[in-house]
């Protein structure tokens, strides 16, 4: 499987950990009504979730995380 492909499979999985809670969350807990429900777990989603992007470099294609938790993106070695 090509870096591409992980970092296609690694963006949606790591989405889909923060929508899922978080539409479970509004729809539960939060006074949103029909379409406000999974468009605000998507904004939750898309400024939570890790992202990954595969980057040719010197020594080869690699893959990198960035999130907002941390300052500098990281290289994954997986």
């Amino acid at each position: 499987m090509s870096k591409q492909t992980k970092a296609l499979i690694y963006n949606f999985v790591g989405f889909a950990l923060f929508f899922f809670p978080a539409r479970y969350f509004f729809l539960s807990y939060a006074n949103f009504k029909g379409w406000q429900i999974p468009l605000a777990a998507f904004v939750v989603a898309t400024i939570l979730s890790p992202k990954f992007k595969a980057l040719r470099t010197n020594d080869g294609e690699k893959l990198f995380m960035s999130w907002i938790f941390s300052k500098t993106p990281k290289d994954i070695k997986w």
